[in-house]
């Protein structure tokens, strides 16, 4: 079991990133949440889950924190969600809305997921539920401030082609109707929609 791979980034995009470890290139798939988080950074530190598809096939998963990682694992621990579903699930959602949205019973917020029906938002939240307290919701994933989380959407925004100015007008516009309040994955989903 690999806990976590360290090195060079030789390659990265919103769905996998590329890390060169001791002469070995690693491909990672990875979360919007992880793809922004990693920036523009030469070095790279993800940390790792591996799910194996067929006894010869295995797949890895980056990310860049160790609470992410862990609800990944809560996630693909449920009948029904497999390694994609769950980084769909961590990119289309905050790891905090998710975490809320258990908590909660928020079925049509999971559902609101491509790929995740009802009946697997159901079983998610059965299963999950009395795994996660209210105490875990995690507070990092709400960054208080514009300023830090428009850099980072912004960072992410022109990395995926967009004009750097025209971004940067429509983050000014978001943070100015919705507020400061929100993580930089709202700020990318709510852009992408006015880009």
């Amino acid at each position: 079991m690999i806990y976590h791979i360290e090195g060079k980034l030789v390659e990265k995009n919103p769905t996998y990133a590329v890390i060169d470890a001791g002469g070995v290139g690693y491909i990672m798939q990875i979360s919007l949440n992880t793809f922004t988080k990693i920036g523009n950074s030469e070095h790279c530190k993800l940390f790792t889950e591996q799910l194996y598809i067929r006894d010869d096939m295995p797949r890895f998963f980056g990310f860049a924190d160790i609470a992410e990682r862990d609800l990944f694992r809560q996630l693909v621990s449920v009948s029904g969600v497999g390694g994609t579903s769950a980084l769909l699930m961590l990119s289309s959602l905050s790891a905090a809305e998710i975490q809320s949205a258990i908590v909660t019973g928020n079925v049509a917020l999971l559902k609101s997921v491509k790929g995740i029906g009802e009946k697997t938002a159901q079983r998610i939240i059965v299963d999950l539920k009395g795994k996660m307290g209210k105490e875990e919701l995690s507070s990092e994933f709400f960054v208080g401030g514009g300023s830090k989380v428009k850099e980072e959407a912004l960072s992410a925004l022109v990395m995926l082609g967009f004009n750097k100015l025209a971004a940067e007008k429509v983050l000014d516009k978001i943070l100015k109707t919705e507020g400061t309040g929100q993580t930089v994955e709202q700020m990318i989903k709510s852009a992408l929609k006015n880009l």
